[in-house]
């Protein structure tokens, strides 16, 4: 059966809108950020991949155990970093043998243990973050301060409104997501 030419016209400007909704990733914000994200992380990972044989989920779980002033549960972690509790478990497993860090038990409840940074684990962060920041320096240096403040402002009105965690004091008092 051949279409009519009112069927044809019809069909026409469908089509027209349906490409005009096409999704082009490169002008898709989520899309954008993650990108960034994941190139951010490798450009970092190079400064404690090669000379600590550290990689991203560890160095996720020693982040996380470094800013904190007590010991964690590796679901803060998880939830922290929001990294599966799967590969939490293995950087954790990996950073014990290592004795990078510790469990220790719960004050509160005594089946459940946390992690903390091991002596050699703190030397370890307290050793690689002038490193990580000056990379982070080099990283942002196609941005004035000002624009780096400004970035900072969005990024913290984005993680507002999803209700995300945004200070160390905010997480620390938070204990779980």
């Amino acid at each position: 059966m051949v279409p009519t030419r009112s069927e044809v016209d019809s069909v026409a400007p469908q089509e027209d809108a349906a490409a005009k909704k096409r999704l082009d990733l490169f002008h898709f914000m989520p899309f954008r950020l993650n990108r960034l994200a994941a190139e951010v992380s490798s450009a970092l990972s190079a400064e404690y991949q090669a000379r600590y044989g550290l990689d991203i989920p560890s160095w996720r779980v020693l982040a996380t155990l470094g800013f904190r002033r007590d010991a964690c549960s590796a679901q803060y972690i998880a939830d922290c970093t929001r990294t599966h509790k799967s590969t939490i478990s293995r950087a954790v497993t990996a950073l014990m043998e290592r004795q990078i860090i510790e469990r220790v038990e719960n004050a509160h409840d005594r089946r459940e243990f946390r992690l903390q940074l091991t002596r050699k684990g703190k030397a370890l962060y307290e050793e690689l973050i002038p490193r990580l920041l000056r990379r982070e320096q080099e990283i942002f240096s196609c941005l004035s301060a000002q624009e780096r403040r400004q970035l900072g402002k969005l990024l913290g009105k984005i993680e507002h409104g999803l209700e995300l965690v945004q200070t160390s004091e905010e997480a620390d008092a938070k204990e779980a997501y």
